[in-house]
Formats: structure tokens, sequence, C-alpha cells
């Protein structure tokens, strides 16, 4: 096996028989990953290739290209693999949130002000803990708005302060 290397883009192996970095994702586990906890079914990753650069940090491209790539960015970040818990970035949420079938907390109007505001809340959830698609009702349908963590009743607010924004 081979390390992993934090200065260039290495894509996903599409299985676990072709993994050479130990704790590498392979492609499969990331489809997985989407369909299990969202409900986004695989096809909607068809087209796109997914990389790896630094530890667990899961980008996606829609295009066909050999690597590594020795790059700052390349294409869209999806997830970051290397903790306990996956967890979805605010860019992948906004993208393909909309797909969702499970594990979408549709917030109120004043919840959702607070949630982009970067404020952790205490709310009432009958779903699974952890990561979950945060979505607000805009124009007649429910789009997503960030990614936040559920847990013992508290809505953690998974925003980047770069894109937080107080409305109130």
């Amino acid at each position: 096996m081979t390390t992993n290397r934090s200065d260039r883009f290495e894509r996903l192996p599409a299985t676990d028989s072709e993994r050479t970095v130990t704790d590498r994702p392979t492609r499969a586990a990331v489809l997985e990953y989407w369909a299990d906890r969202f409900g986004i079914p695989p096809v909607t990753f068809e087209g796109y290739t997914f990389w790896e650069k630094g530890a667990g940090k899961i980008w996606a491209l829609h295009h066909e290209l050999d690597g590594p790539v020795a790059i700052e960015a390349l294409g869209m970040p999806v997830l970051r693999t290397r903790q306990e818990f996956w967890k979805p970035t605010t860019d992948a949420a906004l993208r393909v949130g909309r797909l969702a079938t499970r594990n979408v907390i549709e917030l109120s109007r004043e919840a959702a002000e607070r949630f982009v505001a970067g404020e952790d809340q205490e709310l009432e959830w009958a779903g699974d803990w952890g990561y979950l698609i945060a979505s607000h009702e805009i124009g007649g349908e429910p789009e997503p708005i960030g990614v936040g963590l559920f847990t013992y009743g508290e809505l953690q607010s998974m925003v980047p302060k770069g894109r937080r924004r107080d409305f109130r």
C-alpha cells in the first residue's frame, strides 16, 4: 500500500480490490453513503469522478481525467471521510440535497435564519441523529440551505463562517 499525499488529487478506486492507499474510500462507498444516508440515488453521480486530496477530503469532478493531479482545487468538495462519521459538505448539500428523501430537516423561517447565521438550536426531530441536510421552503418548494449535525435535541449549524448570513 502507498501513502496518502496531501499535495495532489488522487482518484478514488472503484472498489476495495483496487485500493492502493490504506483507508482511502472507494467510489462504491461514496455512492453507498449518499444512497443510505440521504436516499440520493447513485445515478445522480453518473459522469462524475471522485478524488481525494489530503486526509479524507473528497471532491467530485464532472469530467474524465487521468491522475494524480497536483493543483489546489478540482471540481466540488463533497465529503470529509477520515473521521468517525462521514460529513457531507455544504456545497454538496446545496447541489444534490433536493434529491434527498431522508435525513432532511425542514426548518421554519425563524429556524432557517438562525441556521444560516451559524447558530445552534434546540429542535424537535424524530429522525436519525448525525449529519442532516437542512432545508427551508423557498418559492413553495423545499430548498437545501446547508448541513447540520443533530445530537441530543440540538441542531448544530455546519454552515462555514464565510457563508453565514444574518437576515434578522
